[in-house]
């Protein structure tokens, strides 16, 4: 399984950016799909995640403001991101579950103050 991410930039506080990632190659029956992200010196921390069934779960410091959806035609997951802040700089990755966890590359988001 290939995760391809985009969406990623530099925006300014307050602003918005809406990342995507999809997902290809032995695409099996997915549990789950959703965002993490890793800002400099810190460790990665989940950011949202959805179920193939739609139950989402968020981080509480981007409860309100970012939204994770999915196309399961399309095997691709969104992360509409709003009213971003500075501390939500860091880079981005996509995860796929179908028994096994899957990564993406990794896509940079710069909020600046």
């Amino acid at each position: 399984v290939q995760l391809q991410a985009s969406g990623g930039g530099l925006v300014q506080a307050g602003g918005s950016l809406r990342l995507s990632c999809t997902a290809s190659g032995s695409i099996g029956r997915i549990k789950h799909m959703g965002w993490y992200r890793q800002a400099p010196g810190k460790q990665r921390e989940l950011v949202a995640i959805r179920t193939s069934g739609g139950e989402t779960n968020y981080a509480d410091s981007v409860k309100g403001r970012f939204t994770i959806s999915r196309d399961n035609a399309k095997n691709t997951v969104y992360l509409q991101m709003n009213n971003l802040k500075p501390d939500d700089t860091a880079v981005y990755y996509c995860k796929c579950n179908q028994g096994y966890d899957y990564w993406g590359q990794g896509t940079q988001v710069t909020v600046s103050s």
